[in-house]
């Protein structure tokens, strides 16, 4: 997958213009879909990707076939049933199945390792988008007691056959989708750790060097701490 900088270097300054809906600036990613989506429903995403059979002899295909799944496109589906919440381990996928519940990043994670054992071209994505109550519902409340209206947030999703797959966000009631992103990069399943947060604590370095005078990196994070949370108590 195409990258939109080298991750080596840091990522650009992070201004308004960056993600507004009609904003064409470098280092973005618009939406590509004819209805100004990046995202849609996971019956409708799903259908651009393979739905191949799982085989038991593969540990994760193992997992999923216990628990009645007999295809990609079941296992997805039974992945975007569990609610959401952080795991024991953050950066454990394996940990989704056997506690009921993940997040972006456990559970396409999961997903993307289920691809790979089977030899499927799917990508693990993480992406860097402006996360507001209007797009991310269940966080304004905690923005407003801060006098914040966005946050830079890192959200992990599938692509395969050109369509992004979200089976954490898709059908949720929000008021405006993610119209698209700052930064996008393919990852490992292993990469939903430290490469992740490493990527998401640049990107708020960025904001608020650009956007937030007087404030701290540190002071930022913990009010998308507190965000996350906010969101973990709405599932």
């Amino acid at each position: 997958m195409t990258r939109s900088m080298d991750p080596s270097v840091d990522m650009p300054s992070i201004a308004p213009q960056h993600f507004s809906a009609t904003a064409d600036t470098a280092g973005t990613t618009r939406a590509d879909d004819r209805d100004g989506h990046l995202f849609h429903p996971v019956d409708e995403a799903l259908a651009a990707f393979p739905d191949f059979a799982l085989s038991a002899a593969t540990e994760t295909g193992a997992a999923f076939v216990a628990r009645g799944a007999r295809g990609f496109h079941d296992a997805s589906r039974l992945v975007w049933r569990l609610p959401y919440g952080r795991n024991a381990d953050r950066a454990d996928f394996r940990l989704v199945l056997a506690e009921g519940r993940g997040t972006c990043s456990t559970k396409h994670a999961l997903l993307a390792q289920l691809a790979a054992e089977h030899g499927a071209e799917v990508d693990l994505v993480v992406g860097i988008y402006a996360m507001r109550d209007a797009n991310t519902p269940g966080v304004g409340a905690v923005l407003a007691r801060h006098g914040l209206d966005a946050l830079p947030e890192a959200h992990c999703y599938l692509r395969g056959g050109g369509t992004r797959l979200d089976v954490t966000r898709a059908d949720a009631a929000a008021a405006e989708p993610i119209g698209h992103f700052l930064y996008e990069e393919a990852i490992t399943p292993g990469g939903i750790g430290a490469h992740k947060e490493a990527l998401h604590r640049r990107a708020m370095q960025r904001w608020v060097a650009d956007r937030l005078p007087g404030w701290m990196a540190d002071d930022a994070w913990r009010v998308r701490e507190a965000c996350i949370t906010a969101l973990a108590s709405r599932a």
